[in-house]
């Protein structure tokens, strides 16, 4: 096809013609400039109406048009890891048409899903896990004599190759027998800008495509005339290494490992990864090709500032202006992230020794509020949430008092550094868990439903949440008044309550939590924000001649025994509600300290299972954890003593 006629074929158009990689492989090089053209026009047209993750998969079209021209998909297998960079793959794998459901109830998921299309090979949510699974992909692959061979490639990128486990994958992909190939994202962010001596020797690595290519033929021809094997390929990559950075006078970590190097080279150059992908795609051993890219590429506002445009909400196309609802002159509250930042800058303004750690979620967190006016007394550790944990253990164990602030659905990650580096120690660590509970539309991969289940269990631990504002500055404040041992505070996503958020703080009673409301007929003990939901059921409950007691309880562990037992005297059923799984969490624990006084217990929260991708609103209601619902239990179990 003529260059005219290519430059007259409108992108969106051609999109529109491509239902399937296969669609996409019959196009002529010329033509993919147009298809990266096309997906980004409709990724901005899709998510200015419905709102995703925007820069991040803006970044990686010409890397995802790449792999799917390239490897025979989904036969060969891509695994994402993180799927914020995934748009344009689900858009050129068969669901264009159903991306305007993304991340609604009953619509597409946000991230790599198996269960929704083959051509998504492994779950996406968290950071760092593509090169681990695409590894053992390619190892089962070879175990199994799949033939034609199955090529398995492993696309990591916003700074997730820092992640503990990204190392773990690389160190094993390099003693085991494999064809592995990592596409190495690089575009010096996560949702913030990266951090840690890594970032900064990816962004002045360099390597000689002319020397790649030399010492790839000369081992092809070495091992032909059989002076080398298999066995020996270890021994020869590190004498090549080792010239390789004697001559270059830089050493590359990678091939450091034994993993053949290729790159750096322009990620948005579609037809040159094109050729570097076709022509090291049948290589034998593990490979790294490392792309530089942009992130928000294609869309001005969104390359000037990434980190706001990682997931913007929605937006207007043409002037990139953010759409944000009215609020009709009224103060609405804070998001509990901004007064646990704003708090906490409180905090540290009068105590020298508290210090803030987070995981690659300064603006997430609010952590970036103390960073800025106490840059110092901050550490961004990057995409290492376990090392956040035991790193932390390490300043409390020489004085200081360190708030961790990190997703409940991250902190999960750390779990052995908060039992083995801070528990048993009873380091004054105070884990401050935002997210938890329903968070929303990322789904199964980021809902924070497992933080009490898993903090309950761990000896000396105090855990609690907050069901208002004034409760979460009270929580941080008594966190740091006096030596406690670690403190876990979970709060959720999103506003809060009080639009007049800044209380004069005080100490709190360890294990005490509070009365709402007198009632006769039934109680209900319920934990953080829910209570606000409890609230309106016994209203509702109150209009059909039922009396309602209503317990805060504010902590998990340990558990208020004054009001238990004021409970168990009132020898009636027992509701507990709570924003997490109801296996081992708060409900649990209520029915242990009570069981044998023959009370009925029944637990809301959510059930055995993984909840999916919705509104908030909606997943309440799925699961029975909204006010309606509550009231509809309290109802049903006072009718049911009343028979």
């Amino acid at each position: 096809m003529k260059k005219k006629e290519i430059s007259d074929i409108k992108p969106l158009d051609l999109l529109s013609s491509i239902n399937s990689p296969d669609d996409l492989r019959r196009l002529p090089p010329e033509m993919l400039p147009t298809v990266c053209k096309g997906v980004r026009e409709f990724i901005i047209k899709e998510l200015s109406e419905h709102p995703g993750h925007f820069a991040s998969s803006m970044g990686a079209v010409e890397i995802t048009v790449a792999l799917h021209y390239v490897f025979n998909t989904p036969y060969d297998r891509i695994v994402w890891d993180v799927g914020h960079q995934a748009y344009a793959h689900k858009i050129l794998t068969g669901r264009r048409d159903e991306f305007h459901t993304l991340r609604q109830l009953n619509g597409i998921s946000g991230f790599p899903n198996p269960a929704e299309s083959e051509y998504d090979t492994f779950t996406a949510g968290h950071a760092s896990n593509s090169i681990s699974a695409a590894l053992g992909m390619a190892v089962a692959s070879l175990m199994k004599k799949e033939s034609p061979r199955r090529n398995v490639v492993a696309v990591i990128g916003d700074a997730s190759i820092s992640g503990g486990l990204a190392f773990e994958g690389i160190n094993n992909a390099a003693n085991t027998r494999n064809n592995l190939l990592i596409i190495l994202n690089d575009n010096d962010m996560s949702i913030d800008r990266n951090v840690g001596s890594l970032s900064s020797y990816l962004a002045h690595i360099t390597a000689s495509k002319s020397y790649n290519t030399f010492r790839y033929r000369t081992y092809r021809l070495f091992k032909k005339l059989h002076l080398i094997s298999d066995k020996r390929r270890g021994t020869i990559l590190r004498f090549n290494n080792s010239l390789k950075s004697l001559l270059g006078r830089q050493q590359n970590i990678f091939e450091g490992l034994n993993v053949r190097y290729f790159g750096p080279f322009d990620g948005h150059d579609i037809k040159r990864i094109v050729r570097v992908l076709s022509d090291i795609k049948d290589m034998e051993g593990p490979r790294i090709l490392h792309l530089r890219t942009v992130k928000g590429k294609g869309y001005e506002p969104a390359e000037k500032n990434p980190t706001k445009w990682h997931s913007p909400g929605k937006f207007n196309p043409e002037t990139g202006e953010c759409i944000v609802a009215p609020t009709n002159g009224e103060k609405l509250p804070l998001k509990f992230q901004y007064v646990f930042g704003k708090t906490l800058l409180e905090l540290a303004k009068k105590n020298e020794k508290i210090v803030g750690i987070t995981a690659a979620m300064p603006t997430g967190t609010s952590m970036g509020i103390v960073q800025a006016e106490l840059p110092k007394r901050v550490f961004d550790v990057g995409i290492s949430e376990g090392h956040a944990v035991t790193f932390a253990g390490g300043l409390a164990r020489d004085g200081l008092r360190p708030f961790v602030a990190i997703y409940s659905s991250f902190l999960q990650r750390g779990y052995d550094h908060i039992i083995h580096d801070v528990a048993i120690q009873r380091l004054p660590v105070t884990f401050c868990i935002d997210r938890a509970g329903i968070v929303g539309e990322d789904g199964a991969t980021h809902h924070g439903l497992f933080d009490i289940a898993y903090l309950r269990t761990v000896p000396g631990m105090i855990v609690a949440a907050p069901s208002d504002e004034h409760q979460l500055r009270n929580l941080m404040f008594t966190a740091q008044a006096r030596d406690l041992g670690p403190f876990a505070i979970r709060y959720p996503r999103g506003r809060g309550f009080l639009p007049d958020w800044e209380n004069e703080m005080e100490e709190m009673p360890i294990g005490k939590g509070r009365k709402v409301s007198d009632g006769t007929d039934i109680a209900v003990l319920s934990i953080g924000t829910m209570a606000n939901k409890v609230k309106q059921a016994v209203e509702i409950a109150s209009h059909h001649g039922i009396s309602v007691a209503h317990y805060d309880m504010i902590f998990v562990k340990p558990i208020d025994t004054d009001i238990l037992e004021k409970v168990r005297d009132m020898g009636c059923t027992v509701i507990t509600v709570e924003d997490g799984i109801i296996n081992g969490g708060f409900g649990s624990a209520v029915a242990e300290w009570l069981s044998g006084s023959g009370l009925k217990v029944v637990r809301i929260g959510v059930d055995d299972n993984f909840v999916t991708h919705g509104t908030p609103a909606q997943l309440y209601e799925i699961n029975h954890m909204d006010a309606e619902s509550i009231a509809k239990c309290i109802i049903e179990n006072v009718k049911k003593e009343e028979k």
